[in-house]
């Protein structure tokens, strides 16, 4: 077999295989659909976790600040260094103005909108 031959088969290789682990990666990596979170006072966030995944496609637009595991805001809180409404008011609320502001769709802006108290 020639090398120019081989090489080429070889690169092929690499590459149907470096996509076949990017698409298991991606398919892996989905997350819960829904994420039910601690919201406080003003009830409980069901968090659409999929669906932001799909429209932000960066995984550490959030996970940057807390890692990718249930609970982490919430034990992030309680050690002190996340600050209380942080996420909510810097990432959450903050992005969907600015897709607002940019005429895009965007989600709730407001409290009441997310915060969804269970009734008695």
């Amino acid at each position: 077999m020639n090398a120019k031959l081989l090489l080429i088969l070889i690169s092929m290789s690499a590459l149907i295989a470096g996509s076949s682990i990017a698409v298991s990666l991606a398919t892996e990596n989905q997350g819960a659909e829904k994420i039910e979170l601690d919201g406080g006072k003003r009830g409980n966030v069901y968090f659409p976790h999929r669906q932001h995944q799909k429209n932000l496609g960066d995984c550490q637009t959030c996970h940057a600040i807390f890692p990718q595991e249930p609970g982490a805001i919430q034990a992030l809180k309680v050690q002190g260094t996340l600050e209380k409404r942080y996420v909510m008011n810097k990432l959450c609320t903050k992005c969907h103005k600015e897709k607002r502001k940019a005429g895009q769709p965007s989600g709730p802006t407001t409290c009441s909108k997310c915060h969804i108290k269970e009734k008695s």
